[in-house]
């Protein structure tokens, strides 16, 4: 697929590699899947990355304390980052996703798609024009971030925990996108 088409339609996920069968699995298995994050357990994905199971265990635990611990940056802004990142990495299945979860969490939908009809320069409120810049450039060139890209994060107001929550969350997505694009491949919902 050569043009990206980002959207906050649900998108499916083509897996390359077989599933692991959940009537066959072990009972460690079966425990990695109910440590998953919320609303994929029975995903492709998961059930893709079941394969390493020692990895997926670790995976987990890891992905629902960047995006769901009740703590720092608000989950709805740890979803913008991945929004970008998943932008900036070509995942339209995870810019879907987390778009739409943006969209539920602040009832503005309006944004998301501004950002996939204007792509990432659309215009954002200034707190979040701070975070997205700050996770692009994060996402583009990890190796250019300096002490002073956190300068327009603290003016916007982000404290310490906030940033740190920031960081992990749009650098789960450099992983998470890699995988999912690895794995197997976007299916958008067809045009009508």
């Amino acid at each position: 697929m050569s043009e990206k088409r980002f959207t906050l339609q649900p998108v499916e996920w083509k897996p390359w590699l077989e599933l692991v069968d959940v009537a066959t699995a072990t009972p460690e298995q079966l425990a990695a899947i109910d440590a998953a994050p919320a609303g994929s357990h029975s995903s492709p994905y998961v059930l893709t990355l079941l394969h390493d199971l020692a990895s997926l265990q670790e995976r987990s635990p890891l992905f629902n304390s960047a995006m769901y611990a009740p703590r720092g940056l608000p989950r709805a802004e740890r979803e913008l980052s991945t929004v970008i990142a998943s932008m900036v990495n070509g995942c339209i299945y995870c810019a879907s996703v987390h778009s739409r979860r943006f969209a539920d969490l602040t009832k503005k939908p309006e944004t998301m798609q501004g950002l996939f009809d204007g792509g990432l320069e659309a215009e954002l409120e200034p707190r979040l024009r701070a975070i997205a810049d700050f996770a692009e450039r994060l996402s583009r060139s990890p190796h250019r971030m300096t002490a002073t890209d956190l300068a327009p994060l603290r003016e916007a107001g982000l404290d310490d925990l906030q940033i740190l929550d920031l960081i992990h969350a749009t650098a789960m997505f450099a992983n998470a996108n890699r995988l999912m694009q690895t794995l197997g491949e976007s299916v958008p919902p067809q045009e009508s």
